[in-house]
């Protein structure tokens, strides 16, 4: 009887996992993102559903200072709609990899999100970033 039921919890367990594995959004690609000294690469994203990782818009990848002669640090910056962006600092001469989630706590789910690459120039001259790439999340485009 006991065996029994190991079986029936190890079963359980296992469809429970595939489940929540089948679920889960898949990662989709991002194009190297590039600016004046700054490259972010290797990059993915998925828009989580509703009540999974608050419905996040969630990213990952590799932020490199692609002018290591420059003197000048790199960052990431994110923005959901309906908020500003949000700042992630790389580090000068080097590559770093980045996993970030960002999301509203308002919304079930994160509709749109933007994403640019910048170089920190210092305070006495403006900071330079890449085009800002925009995403959509499929389920903001159904009514």
């Amino acid at each position: 009887m006991k065996k029994a039921m190991a079986g029936v919890l190890a079963a359980g367990a296992f469809l429970l996992s595939a489940g929540t594995a089948l679920g889960t959004p898949g990662w989709h690609g991002v194009s190297t993102i590039e600016g004046s000294g700054v490259r972010f690469h290797s990059g993915e994203y998925r828009f989580n559903p509703a009540h999974q990782n608050h419905g996040a818009f969630e990213w990952r990848g590799k932020l490199e200072d692609a002018d290591k002669k420059d003197g000048h640090n790199v960052y990431m910056q994110v923005r959901i709609e309906g908020h500003g962006w949000v700042r992630y600092n790389g580090k000068q001469n080097t590559t770093v990899a980045l996993h970030q989630s960002n999301w509203d706590g308002a919304q079930l789910y994160t509709s749109h999100a933007y994403m640019r690459a910048c170089r920190d120039k210092g305070s006495l001259q403006p900071d330079n970033c890449s085009p800002t790439v925009h995403f959509v999340n499929p389920k903001a485009l159904k009514g």
